[in-house]
């Protein structure tokens, strides 16, 4: 069995970044055919970004700011080269985010994670991120297309219905988030039904803790976790030795200091920052929001990249839970339906090996009729369910912190 996808993941890495910085200059150039990059980089000369020295000093683009740009100037604040006309789809992030679909061959990245994950040609790929609207299903789809895979798209929920699925059409592997993988393995064994085909699985959206990953060995499955965002597909992901996140081939990955663009020294946990080359979408210094920090040294599998610790973190607030992300403004939201509320904090933790979340608000009376009521709206606007707790006013820190994600890193 090959153990690499291409010639690419074990480049010598002083050759990789002489391609990488060979080609981005003519790739900026493209990108500032779109004019929300052109205004973006206006007074950059695309051909002297050469070398990450020079990338260094280019304006940070939040993944924050999306919304906003593209409120201003729909659909894609001014940032596609290919117009709509031209996509394949057009999907939708919490933000919401209107995210555009080009045509080309496994637009994300992913097919490298899932080839280390050991899925090849001809194997069956039970798909269970969501299908609808979301682009993760999508970008998982695609490669494995790209691999010669049949894809069973399970999407979320129906979880029953999946069981039997697998039961009978035996996929050998899984994509979708850790969390779900494991309600699925628990259904089967309580509705009585033979999912061991399930042998390998590449799972993202959510936190891989430790004590789920034994959980999974102990059942058979080789479960390996990327790290990715709609805007720019797979950043980094695992292989067999499980010594950290190998960064994507055809990405730029830097690690900065959180609220500023300036890179820290190896080992520093700070912002990651992407730049990829999607013609259609381009990226140049998305800043994900995202904490994490590059590793020593090289993978034992032989890939040759730069290695990443994966998820530490929210370099601002907003968080990922259950793969949605849930940002400040949308617990901003939920006061704004319930005046009667004061001080709100939305707690992150893990609960039997899954996320979950419970809202602090605080509330003159304790009131069970009205936390039924904003409990409610807490799905409603965060497409998640979660607890509602009142507490006493004042009871909250006074430390503007909306969102508190206690899970443990690993």
């Amino acid at each position: 069995m090959t153990e690499h996808y291409d010639a690419l993941e074990t480049r010598e890495p002083i050759l990789r970044e002489r391609e990488l910085f060979l080609h981005l200059p003519q790739f900026l150039a493209h990108a500032m055919l779109a004019p929300g990059w052109a205004a973006h980089l206006k007074g950059i000369d695309p051909k002297a970004v050469d070398a990450r020295p020079v990338l260094a000093k280019l304006p940070l683009l939040r993944k924050s700011a999306l919304p906003a740009l593209q409120k201003e100037n729909p659909p894609f604040g001014g940032l596609t080269v290919t117009p709509i006309s031209k996509l394949r789809r057009v999907q939708v992030s919490p933000g919401p985010i209107f995210e555009p679909e080009g045509e080309t061959q496994d637009y994300a990245g992913v097919a490298r994670a899932l080839f280390a994950t050991g899925v090849r040609s001809g194997d069956v790929l039970h798909n269970s991120f969501s299908y609808h609207l979301t682009p993760g299903a999508w970008m998982f789809d695609a490669a494995a297309a790209a691999l010669g895979c049949a894809v069973i798209p399970g999407g979320i929920g129906n979880t029953e219905q999946q069981v039997e699925t697998i039961a009978h059409l035996r996929p050998s592997a899984y994509s979708g988030t850790p969390d779900f993988l494991k309600t699925l393995l628990d259904t089967a064994t309580k509705i009585g039904k033979d999912v061991s085909c399930l042998k390998r699985a590449l799972v993202s959206g959510a936190a891989l803790p430790a004590s789920l990953r034994v959980e999974f060995d102990a059942r058979g499955i080789n479960a390996l976790q990327c790290y990715a965002a709609a805007e720019v597909g797979v950043i980094a992901y695992e292989s067999q030795p499980r010594d950290g996140l190998i960064v994507n081939e055809n990405v730029i990955v830097e690690i900065v200091r959180p609220g500023t663009g300036d890179p820290v020294a190896e080992g520093e946990v700070g912002e990651v920052v992407v730049t990829t080359f999607n013609p259609d979408y381009p990226m140049i210094r998305l800043a994900t929001g995202d904490l994490s920090a590059f590793m020593s040294g090289q993978s034992i599998c032989g890939r040759t990249n730069r290695r990443i610790k994966g998820w530490m973190g929210r370099a601002d607030q907003t968080t990922k839970i259950k793969g949605m992300f849930v940002r400040p403004e949308l617990v901003s939201d939920i006061g704004k339906r319930h005046p009667q509320l004061g001080r709100l904090r939305l707690v992150v933790s893990r609960d039997k090996e899954q996320d979950a979340m419970t809202l602090m608000a605080e509330a003159a009376e304790q009131d069970a009729a009205l936390e039924a009521t904003v409990a409610q709206t807490l799905q409603a606007i965060t497409k998640l369910k979660g607890k509602v707790k009142l507490v006493p006013p004042g009871a909250l820190p006074n430390d503007g912190k909306v969102i508190a994600d206690e899970r443990p890193v690993s």
